[in-house]
């Protein structure tokens, strides 16, 4: 039902992907206006808008998958780091 459709950033004029699945979230939630920023433009104003500085983030090499990726805190020796994706499917498995 819905496509990957490619969008402008309003801030930066970059291009950026509207994913099928952030379109079908929208619908589910009701919103009728397709996003006018990018990820890291919205991020950016966020943080503006509370007063507080962009979150520093820190790169880690995922436990389970060994993709690169970056995490919001400072990884410790000897404690597994995830990514977003590994972190989600663990949290969906021990919800059975």
């Amino acid at each position: 039902m819905f496509e990957d459709k490619k969008l402008i950033c309003q801030d930066c004029g970059e291009e950026f992907i509207f994913t099928a699945g952030e379109q079908e979230f929208y619908h589910e939630k009701g919103f009728e206006n397709e996003p006018k920023r990018c990820k890291d433009c919205r991020v950016n104003r966020r943080n503006s808008r509370n007063g507080r500085a962009p979150r520093e983030m820190f790169s880690a090499v995922c436990a389970r998958c060994g993709a690169e990726t970056e995490v919001p805190f400072r990884p410790v020796d000897g404690r597994p780091v995830y990514c977003m994706e590994c972190f989600q499917q663990m949290k969906d498995e021990t919800a059975l």
